[in-house]
């Protein structure tokens, strides 16, 4: 694969599993933000797959917000992601309006 194959995957971030299974988010270009790879957000899912219908999550220093939009993905009724980096939250919103899931989302601009 060439470097634009590659340099358009940097910045993404697959859903594993629901109902946007393989959808890609998108995430800003920041040093230091690391998404939750996916064989760690799968474990993590499988723990609280029993847990996560209808819970209202929270994810903190959201970043990519791949565990956010995962946890919507299978179910969760909402999301509130939190982000001191105005660019991370712009994206978020860009990635909840390319899911239409603004209704379940809160974007917080501030420290965690």
């Amino acid at each position: 694969m060439g470097k634009s194959g590659r340099a358009s995957q940097r910045n993404q971030v697959r859903i594993i599993s629901g109902v946007w299974r393989g959808r890609k988010l998108w995430f800003p270009s920041i040093d230091g933000l690391r998404p939750t790879p996916d064989r760690v957000r799968e474990t993590l899912f499988n723990w609280l797959s029993p847990e996560i219908r209808g819970a209202r999550c929270l994810d903190l220093f959201a970043g990519s917000g791949a565990l956010g939009f995962e946890a919507l993905s299978r179910g969760a009724q909402s999301c509130c992601f939190v982000d001191a980096n105005k660019d991370v939250c712009s994206t978020l919103e860009k990635n909840a309006q390319t899911l239409d899931c603004q209704d379940r989302t809160t974007i917080l601009h501030t420290d965690a």
